[in-house]
């Protein structure tokens, strides 16, 4: 197996690379150098999770504009609410799937973005 940042396993770094989204995606990506492999899951994680935060940062703001509007205010805010939910859940799934993934070593691609991230790494 092959080795990556601080003399660990490649599997071990590209699936902490999901543990904690966007950010520890970004510190492997800017430690890591030469791997490829840690590099593709570290950027993936950055991207997927900062797309999970942005949709649920707008998801939220209009949740919390509809809120406000008498009489059907509670009910936007609630489907808005449970709309964010449902990404919040879909960002938890995600990130145990793709840690377990990487950690078994596959090179895990999630539609259009897993494409950009391993297009980049292997410039």
């Amino acid at each position: 197996m092959k080795k990556s940042i601080l003399d660990l396993d490649e599997n071990i770094v590209a699936a902490f690379s999901y543990l904690f989204g966007p950010i520890s995606g970004i510190i492997v990506l800017v430690l890591e150098k030469d791997n490829k492999f840690v590099r593709f899951h570290a950027l993936q994680s950055t991207l997927w999770f900062l797309l999970l935060m942005i949709i649920g940062w707008i998801v939220g703001i209009i949740g919390d504009i509809f809120a406000i509007v008498p009489l059907v205010g509670g009910i936007f805010g609630g489907i808005f609410g449970l709309v964010a939910g449902i990404f919040g859940l879909i960002g938890l799934i995600s990130m145990i799937w793709l840690i377990i993934k990487a950690f078994m070593q596959e090179t895990w691609k999630i539609p259009v973005l897993g494409d950009v991230a391993w297009n980049q790494v292997n410039k």
